[in-house]
């Protein structure tokens, strides 16, 4: 990582730190939602299922605001549609705090999902439009780290105030705390440069209803068909896995918060290790190796760690695996999807991929609540996860290879196809 940075310009530079702080403050925001599972269903007097949908409602909006904040930043500037989304999902994070049914909450995480599928979009584009080609993938990988980042702040707010105070007020505080991502516009506004574009320029060229829907132009359609695809397994993997893990841990494990809190340590920092890995191999090795080698270790990880019969200590150590493979395909993702699109459309096909799986991927965590009811919590979570890092590998191996391409401001909307420039 240091290598790639000390050789980064100011302005690039700037604009790691400016994504880095986001996406670390958004999984902050996210993450207390699954730690927050347990005193959620006591407080509403809810099933699993129920709690699970809370999860899915995010992921759903999350697809749509993903899809529509990549349209705008094409549209209006990737700088512009960052602020917006950062706000928007920290506002709507905080508000959670106040809901006093479970229906309110709901409507609130819908809202909060919007948010969070659009910073990421704007986010990735911005990010991957100023960093030099041999670094791309490296860059946005360290982006991604961190997700660790936040989701460890997360376990620690949660350890501390599930410890001083009563649940029912606890997940609130927790909630309420998801207003520090506002700060972070001042910062963006500040010292954030828009990436040079010609064709279209920010505010002018195609309607934004044009540009929504240009990734569906043939020259692009197959980008777009195999991306949400890929989409679907990352997200689908994920949410199935990590919703329900703190739970499983507590009810199935019999493990106390600080035990669970020291157990997702351990995944966290994997995590951590694991986007810095991908990013390394991705720029050496290709974008395809990368994800297929992460791919099938997340298969066979996943189901060691759910059906093998594990002591507390042998689970442990296999948390590092878990975590570290876990992050090699969403660490990908960023660099591989903006390189498949040209500039006309490059934040809404970002933007489309990376969320679109969030509508499919919404209904894992309402399956693992329902599969729970059946063949247990952990086996419900191994067989969700399983199947979906199997369409990752799946996708990934319909896609080209696209390591260092060069990324031109000046494509147009219907651009070339689908491997134009890839090598």
């Amino acid at each position: 990582m240091s290598n790639w940075y000390q050789e980064s310009s100011p302005p690039e530079r700037k604009t790691f730190w400016a994504c880095f702080m986001g996406w670390a403050l958004d999984a902050l925001d996210v993450q207390m939602f699954s730690l927050a599972i347990p005193a959620l269903i006591a407080s509403f007097a809810i099933s699993k299922t129920e709690a699970g949908l809370l999860g899915s409602v995010t992921l759903f909006a999350g697809a749509f605001g993903g899809w529509i904040a990549g349209a705008l930043a094409d549209r209006y500037g990737r700088v512009k549609a960052l602020q917006i989304t950062i706000l928007w999902f920290a506002l709507a994070t905080f508000a959670c705090a106040f809901a006093q049914s479970y229906t309110r909450l709901l409507v609130l995480k819908t809202i909060q999902g919007i948010g969070f599928g659009g910073e990421w979009a704007a986010g990735a584009v911005l990010m991957a439009e100023i960093i030099r080609p041999q670094h791309r993938g490296k860059a946005l990988a360290s982006v991604q780290s961190a997700w660790a980042v936040g989701w460890g702040a997360a376990v620690i707010l949660a350890t501390f105030v599930f410890m001083y105070l009563p649940a029912d007020i606890a997940w609130r505080a927790m909630f309420a705390a998801g207003l520090l991502p506002a700060l972070l516009i001042f910062y963006v506004r500040r010292g954030v440069p828009e990436p040079v574009r010609t064709i279209p320029a920010a505010g002018q060229g195609p309607s934004t209803w044009t540009i929504l829907f240009g990734i569906f132009k043939p020259e692009v359609l197959r980008a777009t068909m195999i991306g949400g695809l890929f989409g679907i397994g990352a997200h689908g993997g994920y949410a199935a896995l990590t919703t329900f893990l703190p739970t499983f841990l507590r009810e199935e494990r019999h493990l106390s918060v600080l035990g669970t809190g020291g157990y997702l340590a351990v995944i966290i920092v994997a995590f951590f290790c694991g986007c810095i890995a991908s990013g390394i191999l991705s720029d050496r090795l290709g974008r395809r190796t990368n994800v297929s080698f992460f791919a099938a270790a997340c298969v066979v990880t996943v189901l060691v760690y759910v059906f093998a019969p594990l002591t507390n200590t042998e689970m442990l150590i296999l948390g590092f695996p878990l975590g570290f493979f876990s992050a090699g395909i969403p660490a990908s993702m960023a660099a591989l999807f903006s390189e498949l699109y040209p500039a006309g459309v490059r934040g809404t096909g970002v933007g489309f991929c990376y969320n679109f799986g969030r509508i499919v991927s919404a209904g894992f965590p309402i399956m693992v609540g329902y599969l729970s009811q059946h063949v247990g919590l952990g086996a419900a979570i191994g067989i969700d996860a399983a199947f979906a890092y199997s369409l990752v590998l799946i996708a990934v191996l319909l896609l080209p290879e696209t390591r260092g391409k060069a990324l031109s401001d000046t494509a147009p909307v219907t651009a070339g196809p689908l491997n134009a420039g890839a090598r």
